[in-house]
């Protein structure tokens, strides 16, 4: 009995060093396609401007809203911009920051909606419908409440979309920490894992993202592909609105412009709570892509071969697995221009990441914004209420 739990042991470490051979391969390739994605982006060449309603849903006094919130009201646009920002309940905190953005920005078309109406178990896009009625151009931008842009955000985004084969327009984004440990390995994630696994996805056409950092679409085309009440159930509603685009048969246009994705987190549980909810949202939009990104995972893949294996030629890999990674991490950060300089997490992080891919698989319950949800069979969700804290 010994000897067969010892040969199951060691052919599991055998699986384990493939999976972290393909990881390393997989983390150049990751590198090559960042530098190939900058390399290949379209020149800019239009001079018209539309008119843009920027829509942003709020959900508390998140840390540096009010800076974040500020920057989109300074952006280098030659068109009108109006921006509505909306909440669902009159006690948000949220408002209060709003009202002060109004007051240091006089002259700026801003307004806020604040209704409760739901129209789906989605909460946040119940907002943006409610939101969208007060919208008062052709050009929609969406945006979640935690993006940082600089202000030629919308001149990138504005651009992309006058592409005539372009539906929707959406951005890349990278990890942004406020302070703290936790924030920093909640943005190593988005760097170093989310980012890379998405331009690799890209460049082999095996994804077709779209995200909640900036959804840029026009009134028409949302209307064509049954407005925001389609998605009004769904988890994953950001990918969910890519897809009928191209079902319609426009392109979803991704410029080589990265905004930043605010990361806050100030608890171990919190972080964990945040991406195994990431992690099972991206399951439920392509379960058979998500278990591919295994591989993804060649440290701790390494690592575990060698607990199950033991110290043969074989663990060599665990050293090899550490400086393919650390060369990717090198690569994202000079294209990207990231400059963290956090190469000390990265280990650490891709034991996190793995537990977190691990833990992704073992149910369908999820946290989102004080609110607890459970992923049915077709990617739509039912509330369950809210969490207890």
């Amino acid at each position: 009995m010994d000897e067969f739990f010892a040969d199951c042991a060691f052919a599991a470490s055998l699986v384990c060093y493939a999976g972290a051979v393909l990881g390393c391969v997989y983390a150049l390739l990751a590198a090559y396609a960042a530098r190939r994605f900058v390399a290949s982006a379209p020149a800019a060449r239009t001079t018209s401007y539309p008119a843009v309603t920027i829509l942003k849903p709020l959900y508390g006094a998140e840390p540096n809203l009010s800076a974040n919130l500020a920057r989109f009201c300074v952006q280098d646009y030659p068109g009108p911009v109006q921006i509505v920002f909306g909440v669902s309940d009159r006690a948000d905190p949220a408002i209060a920051v709003v009202r002060e953005i109004a007051a240091a920005f006089p002259d700026r078309d801003l307004k806020l909606v604040i209704n409760s109406r739901r129209h789906g178990s989605n909460r946040k896009i119940s907002n943006l419908i409610n939101m969208a009625a007060e919208a008062s151009h052709d050009v929609l931008v969406i945006s979640d409440s935690d993006i940082v842009v600089d202000a030629d955000y919308l001149k990138n985004v504005a651009e992309s979309l006058q592409r005539p084969d372009v539906g929707i327009v959406t951005c890349l984004y990278r990890g942004v920490a406020s302070r703290g440990i936790w924030a920093r390995l909640g943005a190593a994630a988005i760097d170093y894992h989310f980012l890379p696994s998405v331009l690799v996805g890209v460049m082999f056409g095996l994804a077709a993202p779209c995200f909640g950092s900036t959804i840029a679409i026009r009134k028409q085309t949302l209307a064509a592909i049954g407005g925001l009440e389609s998605v009004a159930d769904q988890l994953a509603d950001d990918y969910a609105l890519g897809a009928a685009v191209r079902r319609a048969g426009w392109g979803v246009a991704i410029p080589a412009y990265v905004v930043g994705h605010e990361c806050a987190q100030r608890s171990a549980s919190e972080l964990l709570r945040h991406e195994v909810r990431w992690a099972r949202t991206i399951r439920s939009v392509d379960a058979a892509g998500f278990a591919g990104t295994v591989i993804t995972h060649a440290w701790p893949l390494a690592l575990l071969g060698s607990l199950l294996g033991g110290m043969t030629p074989l663990a060599l890999l665990v050293p090899v697995a550490l400086v393919c990674r650390a060369a990717l991490q090198v690569e994202l950060d000079r294209v990207f221009h990231l400059r963290d300089g956090f190469y000390w997490g990265g280990a650490p992080r891709d034991l996190v990441s793995f537990a977190v891919f691990v833990a992704s698989f073992f149910g369908r319950n999820v946290e989102w914004r004080g609110h607890r949800y459970s992923v049915q069979a077709d990617n739509t969700l039912a509330y369950y209420g809210e969490v207890e804290t």
